[in-house]
Formats: structure tokens, sequence, C-alpha cells
């Protein structure tokens, strides 16, 4: 049931305070419920937790809900890349109950005197409004998995490297059984047990085309962010799962994964000719690979442009010049902004420079076509920019998609 207008007017008038104080909000939601709750460290990123990134997430999701309650039907596409991860990670109905109980009492006790019986009555009814339309979509998701709703045990068959600091893992079902089929531009998430001794799943792109026997995942090394001073250097929060994954778990160990999901896909029941352009910079290539082979094996006269930014060395570089090689309409620009002794213009790379778009001449964008759509991943800044740059060049926001793993602003942003 909707909120009355009376309703609707209390939860809009405490959006201030809340968003105000936000990140305590949150850190009081996390600290109590996983006290009392220590099993869910189970599906929580901790890395995501130390640094923040976690919880402000869910405040701006539970906050964006709220400013825009009377207007629902616009916040779905960000919703259902919300239960996307949920469904990857396994979340279900009974998970929802108990982030109630302590999301609406870490707001009673940030906002006081304000937190009247009314006031808490109708957050209440708000909360619910939003998770009973997830819940719902995510159980038609889980009955679309066919029976594969929870973790899987899979065998890394073998591991390659595509470049210094990003790996790709073969993965083989134990069970024998043939895979289901994805859209390329999915994800699955990977599940092991940290050093804290909780198990930890992290989400990474197939990077390949649908394959019946196996899937294959790229994994990027990750030192974490740096910091330096004048006395050191150091990194602070790096990638557990993923240095894990690459350090520890060499061919013929086990690794349990999750049914494909992801809204940022290529609609492969879809017969569509226009051209693609896909865009990305660093580890955000992964994607890519998928969608580029799943076009070049079943739509071979498909245009394609495979405009990817780099530091140094191009994963897959081998394999993306064959592609290149083979179809006339494959085209590549590679901006790299730090060059190698071996590096030659033309062949390596087009552009010695950080990404710049407007350097491209307009067909290599397919600016020409009205129907071009636009694949962009990479990071967060990375995907704004481009964004705004095609907006600029005349093309509409429902051509752009983006990759995006976070479910917090940058997902009510990129629209």
């Amino acid at each position: 049931m909707a909120l009355t207008y009376q309703q609707s007017k209390l939860v809009r008038d405490t959006i201030p305070m809340l968003r105000e104080h936000g990140e305590r909000i949150t850190s009081i939601f996390y600290r109590n419920m996983l006290r009392d709750h220590p099993e869910l460290h189970n599906y929580f990123n901790s890395v995501n937790q130390k640094n923040g990134r976690q919880p402000r997430a869910l405040t701006a999701v539970i906050l964006n809900f709220a400013a825009n309650i009377n207007h629902i039907s616009e916040l779905i596409p960000k919703f259902e890349r919300m239960c996307n991860k949920h469904c990857s990670l396994g979340i279900k109905p009974d998970h929802y109950e108990i982030v109630g109980e302590y999301l609406i009492r870490a707001f009673g006790e940030v906002l006081g005197p304000v937190w009247t019986p009314d006031v808490q009555a109708v957050w209440t009814k708000a909360y619910w409004m939003l998770a009973k339309m997830l819940i719902g979509r995510e159980a038609q998701m889980y009955r679309d998995f066919e029976g594969w709703a929870a973790w899987r045990k899979f065998k890394i068959d073998r591991v390659v490297p595509e470049s210094d600091d990003i790996f790709s893992f073969y993965l083989v079902p134990q069970d024998g059984k043939q895979l289901p089929k994805y859209h390329p531009g999915q994800y699955v998430s990977v599940r092991i047990q940290a050093p804290s001794g909780y198990l930890q799943s992290r989400q990474y792109s197939l990077s390949d085309a649908y394959r019946p026997g196996y899937y294959r995942i790229s994994i990027k090394r990750d030192e974490g962010a740096k910091y330096s001073n004048s006395v050191s250097e150091s990194y602070f929060h790096p990638g557990v799962v993923s240095n894990m994954l690459i350090d520890s778990f060499p061919a013929g160990t086990v690794v349990e994964v999750s049914h494909p999901a992801g809204e940022f896909f290529l609609d492969v029941d879809n017969n569509s000719t226009v051209p693609v352009v896909l865009i990305s910079a660093g580890v955000g290539i992964t994607p890519m690979m998928a969608i580029a082979n799943t076009i070049t094996e079943t739509q071979p006269g498909r245009q394609i442009s495979f405009i990817h930014g780099a530091r140094t060395a191009v994963p897959f570089e081998q394999h993306i010049s064959q592609l290149r090689d083979r179809h006339k309409s494959f085209r590549t620009k590679i901006f790299k902004t730090h060059l190698a002794s071996n590096d030659l213009a033309g062949v390596t790379y087009d552009y010695d420079f950080r990404m710049d778009l407007a350097k491209l001449d307009a067909d290599d964008l397919y600016l020409g076509h009205g129907g071009t759509e636009y694949y962009i991943c990479g990071p967060e800044q990375f995907m704004l920019e481009i964004s705004d740059y095609l907006k600029t060049q005349g093309v509409p926001a429902t051509r752009l998609k983006f990759e995006l793993f976070s479910t917090g602003d940058l997902a009510f942003k990129a629209t």
C-alpha cells in the first residue's frame, strides 16, 4: 500500500537530517547487526565495510528511494542492479527482516526526539515497500536460475596470465553438467574462505563468449589504495579475495560460484545490427572481451569499435589483434600512458596519453549512426567522463550502458 500524502511528508521532512548523519547511521547499523548476527559477515564485503563504501551505498539507496517514493518507476533500473547483485550473493527474504530491524533502530538512535512513534511507523512502512519490491523481483530471478540459486562448486581448470597483473581463470563445474547460457557482459560471484574465518564473495565479469563446459573470469591483482608520505609508501585495503585467488588458488583447487547475473550486457536475443562501441580502461576490458567474442562469432559482419585505455600492457592484446585481422568490421583504438621500449605506434598503441575521445574521428565512435550502442566499463570517474563526453556529442542516455558494481551514489548518477 502506498504512503498517504501526510506519511510521505513525514518521510521527506526527516531526509535532510538522515543525509547529514548518513555515515553515522550506517556505522551504528552495521556495528549492531553484525554483533548480533555475525553470520552475516559471510555476505558483506569486508573491504568495503572498512573503507566505508558499503555503508555509503546503503545510505544512498535508502534515501534516494525515500526522496522519490511517489515516483518509484524512475528508480526501477537502479533497483534492477541491486537485485542482480543480491541474487549473485544468495540474499533471501529473511535477510530483509534483519536489515529492516537494525536500520530502523539506527535511524531512531540518531534522530533522537525527532523519531516519534508516527515517524517510526511511516519509515517502517516505507522500508517494507522497498523490501517487498526487491524481494519480489529477486524471487523471479531465482526462478529463472532453474535450480542454481545457491553456490555451486567449480574446479579451476587452468590459470592463464593476460598481463602482468591480470589472470584468466577457467572454471569447470564439478558436477559435470552443461552450464546455462548468459548474456555477454554479465558476472558471477566467486566465494572463498578468507583469513578472517568468514566466507567472502566478489563479482567477476565473464570474459569470454558462452562455452557450455566452462566459464572464464579474468582477475586483476589489487594492491589497494596507495598512500605515501615523506617517510614511506604503503597500500591499504588491498583486494583480499582477488589476491588470494591469484596467489593461493592454482589449477586443481575448488571455489564456489554463483549463477551468472548482472544488468549490464549485450542482449543476444536481439538480432540488432547497429554498430557497437566498447570503451574500457584497465580491468574494465574483461566484459568487453565477452561482448566482442560473442559478436564476432555470431554476427561477424557487425561493426565494432574497440577502444581501450591502459597504463602499460593491454590484456588480451594478441587476441584483440587477431580479431582485428580476421574481421574487417572490427576496429581498435588503444591509448597508453606508459610506453615500453618495444611499443610501436599504430601497432601496439594509437595514442600515448590518457583516453580522450575527442582525439578520435567521429567514425571511430559511429556518432553518425542513430542507433549505435555504447558499452562502458572502467573506474567510476572514467565512466562518468566518457558518458558526459558522449552526451555532448548528442548520444542519448538510453544508448549508454555502464558496468556498475556499486549500488550507491554513482548508480543513481549514471543515467
